[in-house]
């Protein structure tokens, strides 16, 4: 049963740290066996240099096309962004991805997009809006999530998750390791614990009842 969650404040995390040993130095007085360490997918992500400038990207042709598609509201609405879905997921995976969504809007489904063309893709975020200095980047999603919550548990003893999480009560469980609850654990962050703009809290404690 969990019995309290506990915002962890950090520096702010830049590709030049390791998560785990970030995770370590700011929870390592505080989670302990039975704990449940969550981190922001974002904040892995950056610490694996996938925060990218748009600037930097040069979409071509086929990726300035595709992006008229998600609805100007989506993550993947920018040439910059589509351009990188591309790149992380490849031509023919994205072409099926776009037939599937096409099928599925004359059938009245949403969603056929990212089911055949990638869930990672639905973890882009397009100019995060996060905090400083990466307000301006597009984030891609955390590579290896299974690996990083092992590598925390072996460091801290604790249980821990990697998890995206936003403010209307969406939360998607990356990876978990293997004494989580997950159904329990999306019900107690369903209020967003989390801050990721001036808190500066990516990472969130939650303490079970001994």
């Amino acid at each position: 049963m969990i019995v309290g969650k506990i915002p962890i404040r950090t520096h702010v995390i830049t590709e030049k740290d390791d998560i785990v040993d970030v995770v370590f130095k700011y929870t390592g007085e505080i989670a302990g066996p039975g704990d449940v360490i969550a981190v922001a997918e974002t904040v892995v992500a950056i610490t694996q240099g996938r925060a990218i400038l748009p600037e930097t990207v040069r979409p071509g042709t086929l990726a300035k096309f595709l992006c008229r598609f998600p609805g100007k509201d989506g993550s993947l609405a920018t040439p910059q962004a589509m351009h990188l879905a591309i790149t992380e997921t490849g031509v023919p995976r994205i072409f099926l991805g776009v037939a599937a969504a096409a099928a599925g809007k004359i059938a009245g489904r949403k969603g056929d997009f990212y089911r055949v063309a990638g869930r990672h893709l639905t973890l882009i975020d397009d100019v995060a809006g996060t905090m400083w200095p990466f307000q301006r980047h597009i984030i891609l999603g955390p590579k290896t999530p299974q690996e990083v919550v092992d590598r925390i548990k072996d460091a801290t003893g604790a249980e821990a998750v990697v998890t995206d999480v936003n403010d209307i009560g969406n939360v998607d469980i990356l990876a978990a390791s293997n004494g989580i609850d997950g159904k329990a654990l999306i019900k107690e962050l369903e209020d967003n614990p989390f801050g990721n703009d001036d808190q500066q809290t990516p990472i969130v404690v939650l303490k079970m009842a001994e």
